[in-house]
Order: structure tokens, then sequence, then C-alpha cells
């Protein structure tokens, strides 16, 4: 695991800047993500500056080194991630090629030799693992960017002076690296924020890909290369892997074998996939929440090690947000060199203060704060940690799922206009007057903010299509709410996934739209920005693209049949941890932000609410956020997730300037 950062100017002179000390401040201000060592190349003849930060994981050794150069000189690459299957891949080019000299064992050697032989896309598509790299070809006189099939490392590109249409062609130096803060090192870059972007960012708490905060700066998507060559000043983007040719060829080969064969084949698929992932020339152990998917993962890496597991867990003292005791009882079972740490709001304050560098752009999932204390806290005894993201997303997990499915089930068959009639008169009662009204029942069963829960419904009555509603459910500040100054109304999505959603089931179409949004672009950033933040190096094994094709190949009931989520998941589980460990409902990875907002964090969200500071910056919407802000304080309404949404940006942006 490491970070990478470059520029290349095909066209103009860099003799008003010096190229090595960008470069240099390009690499320090990312030291995080490699504390190791630090590495440079440069081609001043053909303006093209490479940069890297090294964590040490596989190959200790100066044969790890990078920048490195491929074997015959033709190659230069930095790269950040694992590939780890590498050598296997050693063994099929030595079974091509019988005169290779290997000079290390570091998987970065391994790429080289690949792009030399097999060229640079067929390698990649037969790689397993995570990352992104950038690589100078001295022959073409080309640089090539590539990212993983699912976007678990984090990679940024754009032209200077960045310009406002997406690939925007002749402009003066290309920029690229694994953080929004290096680019902003380089002198001439433009930090202009993206009004359509900072729409998509209060739609749904994060910037989707391909966009970022900033104007002209783009992040390259999962699965795809890119291509800038000085015979020509426009990026050429191609598609190595893609989720939506996946499906395709899983529906046209469907698993045939009986529910037992397929639970069978998911233990052995995953069983190897954890092996992969637990080779490290440094300490390794796992996160655990005591759900699912990461019990999974720790209960395979017990499996396969013949000393205890370390395994890190995090708690809430407060009733409704605490899974350590499950983590723990988990952890007991399996015998796992268990630690766990309950966090304070004092805890949670010391850690915001440092979000915005830890980000990069705004950021707003909660969870993100758990989520650094725990990597903090593994941290502390390991440099590797595996972690069990993506469950829900692959094997119909989330609540949503099924809530959504039942909700369109039963509209679809009502007339859109009596629907929103009575959603227009169910919204004429207030929450606070609907929680009066509920109160017995909300005891009795346990269920809280019934009010907003009964609005949140009503507002999705008028709905023509299940991802309309899907959409409005994940969905944060609506366009109505005109919480930003100018914002465009932003849509759902860069491309058109029209045609293959056409052809999936209804729960199918929701896992489908969290893989190639949710999961990258809040999941996966919110794990590897915490981590990366105290240099620790995640790995996430049901991201195997072998698993995911499996899971896509399967028949939906296998997932979600029998009433159960992750029916498939949690049946691979109990052959390892007894059922009464693990099935109980969801909860989530939260915090208690709510209360949080009202009590502790109160001052200092109140100094970022401040009307005169928001009018003064001329982004948001003063009035809209007050009202919201003085709901949430009377206990009237619940929007603490809005409200986190609004400090999470000022804070970012008080930061970047």
């Amino acid at each position: 695991m490491c970070g990478i950062a470059g520029f290349y100017s095909p066209e103009v002179s860099l003799s008003d800047i010096n190229s090595d000390n960008v470069i240099k401040d390009m690499c320090d201000v990312i030291i995080n993500r490699g504390p190791d060592a630090e590495g440079y190349w440069s081609d001043a003849s053909e303006r093209i500056y490479l940069g890297h930060r090294r964590l040490s994981i596989l190959d200790l050794s100066p044969a790890g080194h990078q920048p490195m150069i491929s074997a015959s000189g033709r190659y230069v690459m930095v790269f950040n991630g694992e590939i780890y299957n590498h050598l296997d891949l050693r063994i099929k080019l030595q079974s091509i090629s019988d005169s290779i000299l290997w000079r290390g064992h570091s998987d970065t050697e391994t790429l080289l030799a690949g792009f030399e032989i097999l060229g640079i896309k067929k390698t990649i598509q037969y790689c397993v693992g995570m990352f992104a790299f950038a690589v100078w070809d001295i022959e073409r006189k080309t640089l090539i960017l590539g990212r993983d099939r699912i976007g678990e490392k984090p990679l940024y590109y754009g032209w200077l002076p960045s310009g406002e249409h997406l690939f925007a062609s002749k402009k003066s130096v290309f920029v690229f690296g694994s953080s929004l803060k290096s680019l902003r090192q380089f002198p001439k870059f433009n930090s202009n924020i993206d009004r359509y972007a900072l729409g998509l960012y209060f739609k749904f708490n994060y910037v989707p890909a391909p966009y970022t905060i900033y104007q002209g700066i783009y992040k390259l998507e999962p699965g795809t290369l890119a291509e800038i060559s000085n015979s020509s000043s426009e990026i050429k983007i191609s598609q190595y892997w893609s989720l939506s040719d996946t499906i395709l060829a899983a529906k046209q080969a469907p698993f045939n074998g009986s529910y037992l064969d397929a639970v069978n084949r998911l233990d052995q698929m995953l069983s190897e996939a954890v092996k992969n992932q637990m080779i490290s020339d440094v300490p390794l152990g796992a996160f655990l929440s005591g759900g699912v998917d990461s019990s999974t993962i720790v209960a395979l890496m017990q499996k396969q090690s013949s000393i205890p597991v370390k395994t890190f867990s995090i708690g809430f003292s407060e009733e409704g947000f605490n899974e350590a005791v499950h983590a723990k009882a988990v952890a007991s079972h399996l015998g796992t060199d268990h630690t766990e740490m309950y966090v304070t709001a004092s805890d949670a304050f010391g850690v915001i203060q440092h979000l915005p560098n830890i980000y990069d752009e705004p950021f707003s999932d909660s969870s993100q704060i758990p989520t650094f204390l725990v990597s903090q806290l593994a941290r502390r005894s390991v440099t590797v940690s595996l972690s069990g993201d993506a469950g829900d997303e692959l094997f119909c997990g989330y609540n949503r799922y099924s809530f959504t499915n039942r909700i369109w089930t039963k509209l679809k068959y009502c007339p859109t206009s009596i629907r929103k009639a009575i959603g227009a008169a169910a919204l004429q009662i207030s929450p606070s007057r609907y929680d009066d009204l509920f109160r017995g029942f909300s005891s009795r069963f346990g269920y809280s903010n019934v009010g907003d829960k009964i609005h949140k419904g009503a507002s999705i009555l008028g709905a023509e299509s299940l991802e309309e509603i899907y959409f409005d459910l994940i969905s944060h500040w609506k366009p109505s709410d005109d919480v930003i100054i100018g914002d465009s109304k932003p849509s759902a999505f860069a491309k058109d996934h029209s045609c293959l959603l056409n052809m999936l089931g209804d729960v199918e179409k929701m896992m489908f739209l969290d893989t190639i949004t949710y999961l990258p672009d809040d999941i996966l950033v919110k794990v590897d920005r915490a981590a990366m933040a105290v240099s620790l190096e995640t790995r996430v094994p049901l991201l195997d693209h072998r698993v995911i094709e499996f899971a896509w190949s399967i028949p939906q009931q296998f997932k979600s049949g029998e009433g159960r989520s992750k029916r498939i998941l949690r049946d691979v589980l109990h052959q390892y941890v007894p059922s009464q460990l693990i099935d109980r409902p969801k909860m989530g990875f939260g915090i208690p932000l709510g209360d949080w907002l009202r009590g502790p964090l109160r001052p200092w969200v109140e100094s970022l609410l401040s009307e005169d500071r928001i009018r003064r910056d001329n982004l948001l919407n003063a009035t809209v956020i007050q009202n919201k802000w003085k709901e949430h304080l009377s206990g009237k309404r619940n929007w603490a997730y809005h409200i986190w949404d609004v400090v999470m940006f000022q804070s970012w942006y008080d930061s970047s300037r």
C-alpha cells in the first residue's frame, strides 16, 4: 500500500516551476500513505515526473523500491495496492519467457514483467487485487493510468489550469495522484468548487466518480485505463472490466448446482480469497464487528491460521449503537486475539478535527469516525487488516432492499395521482404529532422517530419507478430543499444504465446500483482514507472479482430466500460460528449522531453553521440550513444526517482554503 503522484506536460514548457520540488511536495503531503520510503523519477526532456511514497508490505528490501523500471527499460511505474496472485502470474510469464531474471519478489516487478510480455491490459485482466498505478511508456512516450475493478484504491487526475468540461483538451499540465492534496500542491491548481459535484455531495453524502469537488478534476473510474500521449491532447479512456458485463455473462451462464453446492462453492472461494489476502511480510489482523460479513472473514482467517488472529472492534455506551458485545462473543468462540475500544463523544470530537484532512474532499458518512478509531486501534498491533465490506451489496444484506421492494410491489398497481394525494395528506401532519399518536406502538416494538419515517414514506408515494423510490430513500438533501445556491439539480449517474436495469429483478437493480456507486464512493472511500491516515493497509476479500462473478451467477433466492438477508453467506458462516451469535437485527456501523449534535458537539456545530459565515461563502442557503438546525435542536425533527452533511462540508471548506 502506497501513495503515488505525478505530472506530465506534453505540449507546454515547465520552465516557470521547479519541477523537482513540486513532485516532492506532491508526495510529502501523502506521507501517511507511505511513511517507509520515498522515490522519484523524471525525464525533463519529455516533461514527465513520477513520485512514490511507500508503505512496505511485500518485499521490504530495496528491490521493492519505486518508481520501478522494467527489465528492458521500456516502462517506469509507480504503483499503489496489492496483486494477490502475482506469484501465479510469475509462473505464467516464465512459461512464456524463460529469460526473466527476477530482482526481488514484489508484485510491482511482476506487473512490469507482465506489461513487457503480455501488454498492460491483458496483464491487468489476469490480476486479482486492488490497485492504482501510473506507468510511463518510454518507447511510445505515453502515460497510462489504471484503477482496480471495483475502486478500492483512489486515483485523481486533471488538466491544469483546470477546465469545466470532462476530459477537456488543450490544457497545459496533466496531474494525477492518490489524493487531491497532492494535486493541490501543483502551482497552477485552481480550487474552484464544482457546484454540480457539490449537489451530488449533498444528495448522497459523498461525491461520486467521475466527479470531484473541484472543477476539471476527476476520479478515474473503477475498471478503467486512461492514456495520455504527446501525439494527442485528449485522454483516451478504456474499460478492461465492468460489473455490467460481469452480470450479463453471469445471466447467460448461471450457476446450475443445488443450494448446498453453492454454499460449499462460496466457502471454497472465500477461503481461497482470504488465504491469498493473508500473505504479508508484516503483522496482519482483521476488523470484527460481530456481524455476518466481518465474522465470516475472521472465521475463514482463523481456520487457516496456526495462531490466534488479531481482531479489533469499536463499541459505544449508548444503547442501540453497541456491536462490541457481539464482536467479543464471536471472537471468544473463534479463539482470536481480540482488542476492543469503547468510544465517547470526546473521542469522536478528537477525530472530527482531522476528518477534512483525512477525507480530502467533502465526505459525511458519519461512520467515518468509528472507522478511523478502529483503524487507529488496529495500527498499534498490525500493518494490514482485512475487512468484511461488500457483503451487503453482493449478497443482498441491506434492509432497504426488501423494504423498497415491498413498497413498490404494493404501490405500482395504484394510480400515481391517488398515491400523490395520499402522500400530500400524510405530510400535513407533523412528525412530532405522529410521534405522539404512536408513542405506545413505538415503545412496545422499539421503533424510534416514527414521525420521520412516516414523512419519508409519504414522500415516495408518488414515485413512478422502483429506482425513483430507491434514490429517494438513500438521498439526504432533496432538490426541493434548495440548499445549494446555483445548484444544477444533479441526476443520479454520469452514465445511463437503463439497458441493464431493464433486465434485472427489482432487488437486483438496487444491488447493482449500490455496487457501482455507494460501495466504491462511500464504503471503500471511508475505509481506505481512515486506514491510510494511520498508515494501515486494508484488504477486502469479498471484492475478489471471482467472488463477485459467482455472486451474480447464483439465483437471487440463494441470497435472500426464506426471508433471510445474505442467506448463503450466513450459511457459510454457520459452519464456523453458531447462528445464535450472529442472527439478529442489522445494526450498522453507526454513532449516536443526533444526540451528540444536540449535546457535546453543539458549540462546534453552531460555529460552522453561522449565518454570516455561510452567506459570506455564497455556496449554501443559510436560511434553509438554520431552519433544519432549529428543528433538530427542538426535537421536532431528526435532521442529524442533513446537519452532518453541512458541517462536514464547512469544516472541509475551511481547511482547504
